[in-house]
């Protein structure tokens, strides 16, 4: 990832600094203090809790190391901030309608806080791609799984 930009809202830095703070804090003393325990019982080729321990140790180390460069790289972009509410940017909630007048809404997020159940989108997916700089009003052309979609941007909000 190198020194690309993270950006992302907020609530998104909270979370992120949360997930950091419960993995480093909490999850993996517990794991350490088991390994200690199960080394402490001798032969370790047989030690479940051992073996495991020490694999999981290593996973939370990958996803620490993994947190922590996206939250170095982190550009925190508040969405309440948006001088300019009346198109499409980082942080909108957009709804859009499709060439049979079916709307569905989504909000433009950063790739650390994408939950697509949820409608939040990365900025990067094409579909926020697409509606970037649009009004309400505008036609957008987006290249989906299931083909090109003509769309319209019925509506964009912003958190107050």
């Amino acid at each position: 990832m190198g020194d690309t930009p993270n950006y992302i809202t907020p609530a998104g830095m909270k979370s992120l600094i949360e997930a950091h703070r419960a993995l480093f804090e909490v999850e993996r003393p517990k794991i350490v203090e088991i390994v200690s325990w199960a080394a402490g019982n001798g032969d370790r080729s047989e030690n479940g809790d051992y073996l495991y321990g020490r694999k999981r140790l290593r996973e939370i180390d990958r996803e620490l190391t993994r947190i922590s460069k996206r939250l170095k790289n982190a550009r925190v972009i508040d969405p309440a901030k948006q001088p300019d509410k009346s198109r499409v940017f980082f942080g909108a909630t957009v709804t859009v309608a499709d060439e049979d007048d079916r709307q569905r809404t989504i909000t433009i997020v950063g790739e650390d806080e994408t939950d697509t159940p949820r409608g939040h989108i990365s900025w990067r997916a094409p579909l926020a791609t697409a509606l970037k700089g649009a009004a309400i009003g505008d036609l957008r052309s987006v290249r989906l799984p299931g083909g090109v979609q003509e769309l319209e941007v019925v509506a964009i909000a912003y958190p107050q």
